[in-house]
């Protein structure tokens, strides 16, 4: 019974491995060109810079705006958008007081970072 079922097995992958790839010289035959509509809302994205202030919640950054006299709250999603001027991930904390500056897009009353540039 064994040797029916791994011959059975070699019939059906054998085909498989033994394939050849499709040419790749096959010249392709006339394109027609169509109207494509594109609907959706732009998403402006914004920059704020200041200083990051000292209490720091879960995923939000705060930093104190150099234009305002209000904090700004940014949440923070995952890692990675955190960076220095040479465009390499940061993988510290920001430390209260270090300048950043923050780009982010307004979604409702949250403001959800882009990336943020540690200029320190």
């Amino acid at each position: 019974m064994k040797k029916i079922m791994v011959t059975l097995g070699c019939l059906v992958i054998a085909p498989l491995a033994f394939a050849q790839p499709n040419s790749t010289d096959k010249k392709q035959g006339a394109t027609t060109t169509e109207p494509i509509e594109v609907t959706g809302s732009m998403i402006r994205t914004m920059i704020a810079e200041g200083a990051a202030a000292s209490f720091q919640p879960r995923n939000t950054l705060v930093v104190l705006d150099d234009n305002s006299n209000n904090p700004g709250r940014y949440v923070l999603n995952g890692r990675g958008h955190v960076v220095n001027k040479a465009g390499e991930i940061v993988q510290t904390a920001i430390k209260p007081g270090t300048r950043v500056r923050v780009y982010y897009a307004n979604m409702g009353d949250l403001r959800m970072i882009d990336h943020v540039v540690v200029v320190d």
